[in-house]
């Protein structure tokens, strides 16, 4: 899934698989309680792979980042079900 220099190859087909990814991302790139510009979302998330976009949609869709309507705020999320909301990170 990753290539030596820690980028990400590609992003994983089963949902399984791509959800323990972004919470993985989520927790590592983004703080709790904090807000994010989109432009900043963009730029942590370029750091792992170019289609920083899809990675984008993938963690809003998937609830592990919230954004208001305009997209001009985004905020790490508690996941439900999680000891105390944490997000589990990849095996």
């Amino acid at each position: 899934m990753f290539s030596a220099d820690g980028r990400l190859k590609t992003v994983p087909r089963k949902p399984a698989r791509r959800e323990a990814l972004l919470a993985h991302l989520a927790a590592t790139l983004f703080e709790a309680d904090r807000s994010y510009r989109e432009s900043e979302v963009d730029e942590a998330l370029r750091t792992v792979h170019e289609d920083f976009p899809a990675l984008r949609r993938y963690l809003v869709t998937g609830g592990f980042l919230s954004r208001t309507k305009d997209g001009a705020d985004y905020r790490r999320q508690q996941r439900p079900g999680s000891p105390g909301g944490a997000i589990p990170a990849v095996a």
